[in-house]
């Protein structure tokens, strides 16, 4: 099975986020976050967010990239009560339990997504704002081998 972990490749993420995933944490799409969202709420950070962000599952915040790896089934469940504690603690579900389907539906997303691709595929989330609601695009970037060329110095130790 296979998850997605918030990768960062510089600092800009920490400018362009109000809360920033930290480097690591398993992540999901978090569409959700913006269902109810209409043009003016695109503004700013938030616009930063709704465009491009990813949701962590530790720290609930933003980030651009994330690289798909493997996950353990404990890890799993973990994001899975971290996700429907947060459910009940912002959005307003009754309990934990009656949010851990819908937690789990959103994770089973993701990994459904990520089993798709190798180890290391980098993969990034566009959304807009349609008159049907907010629509998701993801791109994948692919791990691209290195030729061994590029890394090793050929030379003589005889000179």
């Amino acid at each position: 099975m296979k998850l997605a972990r918030a990768i960062h490749f510089d600092e800009s993420d920490l400018n362009v986020f109000h809360s920033p995933a930290r480097t690591g944490e398993w992540c999901i799409s978090g569409g959700f976050e913006f269902s109810n969202w209409g043009q003016g709420d695109l503004e700013g950070k938030a616009r930063q967010a709704f465009s491009n962000g990813w949701l962590g599952l530790e720290t609930f915040g933003r980030v651009t990239f994330v690289a798909v790896t493997q996950v353990e089934p404990v890890e799993i469940e973990q994001a899975t009560q971290d996700l429907a504690e947060h459910f009940v603690r912002i959005y307003g579900a009754p309990s934990v339990e009656a949010a851990l389907d819908v937690a789990q539906t959103e994770i089973a997303h993701m990994s459904d997504m990520c089993d798709e691709h190798a180890p290391n595929t980098l993969l990034t989330v566009a959304r807009e704002l349609t008159e049907t609601g907010v629509h998701e695009a993801f791109r994948v970037i692919t791990p691209q081998e290195a030729v061994l060329e590029a890394l090793a110095v050929h030379g003589s130790l005889d000179d």
